[in-house]
């Protein structure tokens, strides 16, 4: 410290005679100034913390009064500076990491106080392919890429602290809905407040706030890493077919009650997109994991685009590796509040009519989820048998196998309502075989003509004449094929989308929208597709042409529907059988009989000129 001197103090002299008691009584002044002065100095800056302490708590006091008494009433004016006012923020937050459960009749969903995130969401009512009850949270790509209900903001380093960071949790331990919890977490002027809702039902209502030196961040609830029901990228891969994998995982959405999606492959990795989201939703085939912003106005998405290298050959582990797309997304609000409702769960007809977004009127009469069940352009088939389905599925009653059973009779009641048409077909096939002989006759006119010969358009056209005047359709054959077809394509929609089928039972099928794990079904689509080719006759059908029929086709179906949902094999193997009757019964009747003997007295003639045996009809 520096010495302090008396300005109006001269020196004196060593034989001045009365400096001395005067200059004693200033050094004893000087040296009470000293201890003055340190003493002052030394208490001061406790009583500067003490005073800037007490401001902190009537700050902090005056705050949650404001909050206690609701965003309609005002504050003081000497409340509100002190609310704008950069004051730093008393810490919050957990030593050690807790769990809190929550759950209702329909799920189990485990928050970690860690991010507060979601390490679990089961679903009660749904097993994966291992029997165990399914979990929408995939754990292999969520290690990597996140959790449900985390953060995401534009900031990384931000964004990695808000989901690592412990929270301070309202509740731990086991919570039943209707119930909610809060965390909480502040620190170093970062203040953030995750607040979840519970129901009965499947949607979890979510409130974030995260405020950095009291300015508002633009922080997104996020679902980073796709569903639980992926299980290629599980143990449990290898059990899905080739065929049926990856999960056709998608984006879709709703704007202005106009719902779209987007393939995993166009979908672009964190691009932000500021629109007036009804709901924008994660989708694969049988779940889904939907976000209903609670103001579609200010909503702000942002897409999720990662990739894992999975083997080529699922059940083979050491096969070539290649990248399997893991989507995800994250939804807020532009004013940096986020407020919205989260359906995680199965896509049920019945459950999703449930769920609607918000309208314009605030409420919750927007459009439903039920627009995420898409059929395709078979829709129009598809939705109906999908109601029929269900409806014989509830006449017959909860047995493990009457998925399957109501597949069988629908089968039936198509083949029986298509009757009319095979026979109308049947009649066609004898009229072509009547006139073979003209026809015959035509094409021998033409024979030295070689294919590139522009007399074969006359050929044609005598052909077409005589079919014309003999009032024959020559594409008649395909016509119970081309109507079996949209059926066909309408199953495979259907099991492609209703999750009511998924692990449905029928004897040794343990799940209809699986393969055949015995192969029986492709094998009997063989057999009998080839006896119902053998046993009906041909309308003057080329030799090659006909060993196609007979061989060829049988065998493509039976290799195709080798890997496609046992379901769709049922409904083809149950439709052969009944052609196979039908075309026994049509061999006895008059036509058959007659279009046989036609075909009898062609093979015996072909067979003495020497031409190349056929396979004709049988009985």
């Amino acid at each position: 410290m520096p010495e302090i001197r008396n300005p109006n103090l001269e020196p004196q002299g060593a034989g001045g005679g009365r400096g001395g008691g005067d200059f004693r009584s200033l050094m004893v002044f000087t040296f009470i100034a000293l201890i003055a002065l340190l003493v002052f100095q030394y208490f001061n800056p406790k009583q500067d913390a003490q005073r800037q302490q007490t401001q902190q708590q009537q700050t902090q006091q005056a705050q949650q009064a404001a909050q206690s008494t609701g965003t309609g009433q005002q504050t003081t004016s000497n409340d509100a500076a002190i609310a704008k006012a950069p004051a730093s923020v008393a810490a919050v937050g957990a030593v050690s990491e807790t769990e809190t459960t929550v759950e209702n009749e329909k799920y189990k969903i485990v928050f970690t106080n860690r991010g507060a995130q979601v390490k679990s969401w089961i679903l009660k009512k749904f097993n994966d392919s291992t029997g165990k009850p399914l979990d929408m949270v995939q754990a292999q790509t969520a290690s990597r890429f996140g959790l449900p209900l985390s953060l995401y903001t534009y900031d990384s380093g931000l964004t990695e602290q808000l989901n690592q960071v412990l929270y301070q949790a309202s509740a731990t331990g086991n919570l039943v809905a209707p119930n909610s919890i809060t965390f909480h977490y502040a620190a170093g002027g970062l203040d953030v407040v995750k607040t979840f809702s519970f129901d009965t039902s499947y949607v979890v209502s979510a409130a974030v706030q995260v405020k950095r030196g009291g300015t508002p961040v633009r922080a997104l609830v996020a679902w980073p890493a796709g569903l639980g029901d992926m299980e290629e990228f599980g143990a449990a891969g290898g059990r899905r077919s080739a065929i049926l994998v990856p999960t056709q995982s998608q984006i879709s959405w709703s704007i202005d009650g106009k719902q779209d999606s987007m393939a995993a492959k166009k979908v672009s990795g964190n691009a932000t997109f500021d629109q007036a989201y009804e709901y924008a939703a994660l989708v694969d085939m049988y779940f889904v994991a939907a976000f209903l912003p609670d103001v579609p106005s200010r909503t702000t998405l942002v897409t999720l685009h990662n990739t894992i290298d999975l083997p080529s050959d699922l059940s083979d582990p050491n096969s070539a590796k290649k990248p399997a797309s893991v989507l995800g997304l994250a939804m807020g609000d532009q004013s940096g509040e986020a407020r919205l409702r989260v359906y995680a769960g199965p896509k049920e007809t019945d459950v999703l009519k449930t769920v609607q977004a918000i309208g314009a009127d605030g409420k919750a009469t927007g459009p439903s989820l039920d627009s995420l069940i898409q059929y395709g352009w078979w829709g129009i088939i598809a939705k109906p048998l999908y109601v029929a389905l269900r409806a014989l599925r509830g006449m017959l009653g909860p047995g493990a196998n009457n998925w399957g059973w109501a597949i069988i009779i629908v089968t039936v009641i198509f083949n029986v309502v298509l009757l009319p048409t095979r026979m109308w077909t049947m009649k066609s096939s004898l009229k072509m075989m009547r006139i073979q002989p003209k026809a015959d006759a035509i094409k021998k006119r033409y024979s030295n003509l070689k294919p590139t010969d522009p007399k074969r358009a006359e050929m044609n056209a005598e052909m077409m004449q005589l079919y014309k005047t003999e009032g024959v359709n020559m594409y008649g054959g395909c016509l119970p094929l081309l109507l079996q077809l949209p059926l066909f394509l309408a199953y495979y929609r259907v099991l492609l989308n209703a999750v009511e089928l998924r692990q449905a039972h029928w004897f040794w099928l343990t799940d209809l929208s699986m393969p055949d794990p015995l192969h029986v079904l492709p094998i009997l689509i063989v057999v009998t597709m080839f006896l119902v080719q053998y046993i009906t006759p041909s309308p003057g059908m080329d030799p090659m042409q006909r060993r196609m029929m007979a061989i060829m086709m049988p065998a493509i179906m039976g290799f195709t529907l080798w890997h496609f949902a046992s379901g769709l094999a049922l409904y083809w193997v149950t439709g052969n059988i009944i052609n196979l009757l039908i075309q026994v019964g049509i061999n006895q009747s008059s036509i058959g009989k007659e279009m046989h003997a036609i075909a009898a007295r062609r093979a015996q003639k072909k067979s003495s000129s020497g031409s190349p045996r056929v396979i004709q009809g049988r009985r």
